[in-house]
């Protein structure tokens, strides 16, 4: 597949710091790609360098293969965004707004602004004027007016912010429903990291302006690790045989709880050597590594080696 976003060497400073710091990141056609990092990472920032709303100290990025100057803006029609906290026309309806949006981008299929309204979920309350509405349907609206002129490329800053359970299983339904019959290509960025999981095809880790993974979500799930988790008699003893024998990472989590980490050996195996040293074992489960305990590790590490 080709490359629909690339940055090489991506860097912006307001200070001596740098907020985006040489970014190279690829993101293939027709694929959701989930970025990821704590508040203050740069995501925010990374997304407006993309749209050229703020413009970059250095680095190059490329749309379709073509290079952005800080003077484009024709690539822009085949972009839908959502970026912060969306502004709408507050005395207009929702399908107003979305009338006003068509016509700025030069959209002219008004059928469809009924159909994209069903989809977000506002069919009942499209005469509603936007100043009545609560935060959830304002971001509702907001993703209904990135995806109204059927863009190629939809980059989503945090979408589901202010969204209940309900809301927020619609919108992964929808992103991948516009990845499937679309084709869209999406970059997507999120504090609930279960949400990216569920959908990314590929995942970037950004931290302190850093981007210190991409990896697809198919070759994450081969490298996180599986645990292996042992109720036991006497945990002290239990970790000392483990390591000893194994070179097991061992961790007493409570009185009577292992974790067992970094071992190849299956959970039978360590259950019958315990056994034959006279430990009872009363429960043995391996437990997956999550997405969450994945990115948060890669964050601490990253940090540690600072």
């Amino acid at each position: 597949m080709d490359n629909m976003i690339q940055t090489n060497q991506l860097t912006k400073r307001y200070t001596v710091k740098p907020v985006i710091n040489q970014v190279s990141m690829n993101i293939k056609e027709g694929e959701i790609y989930g970025f990821l990092g704590p508040n203050g990472a740069g995501k925010t920032t990374l997304m407006k360098m993309i749209l050229n709303l703020v413009k970059p100290t250095s680095g190059e990025i490329f749309i379709q293969n073509q290079p952005i100057m800080t003077s484009s803006y024709k690539y822009l029609k085949d972009i839908g965004s959502l970026i912060e906290y969306p502004i709408f026309y507050e005395e207009l309806t929702a399908q107003e707004n979305l009338q006003m949006h068509c016509a700025y981008m030069g959209y002219k299929d008004q059928n469809h602004i009924k159909k994209v309204l069903d989809i977000v979920g506002l069919q009942q309350i499209e005469k509603k004027k936007v100043k009545e509405f609560s935060l959830g349907m304002r971001q509702r609206l907001a993703i209904g007016r990135a995806i109204v002129a059927k863009p190629k490329i939809l980059i989503l800053d945090e979408p589901i912010n202010g969204l209940d359970p309900i809301g927020i299983k619609e919108v992964r339904e929808l992103l991948v429903m516009l990845k499937q019959q679309y084709g869209m290509t999406i970059l997507i960025s999120s504090h609930i990291v279960s949400e990216i999981e569920s959908i990314a095809d590929t995942i970037g880790v950004l931290n302190e302006g850093e981007l210190i993974e991409e990896i697809s979500m198919h070759s994450l799930r081969d490298k996180q690790q599986s645990m292996i988790e042992m109720v036991v008699s006497d945990t002290k003893k239990a970790k000392q045989l483990l390591e000893e024998k194994f070179n097991a990472k061992v961790q007493i989590t409570n009185t009577r709880t292992l974790n067992i980490q970094q071992i190849q050996e299956k959970p039978s195996t360590l259950t019958k050597h315990l056994i034959m040293h006279g430990i009872d074992v009363d429960e043995v489960e391996t437990v997956h590594q999550s997405l969450e305990e994945y990115f948060v590790n890669r964050i601490n590490g990253r940090k540690q080696h600072a």
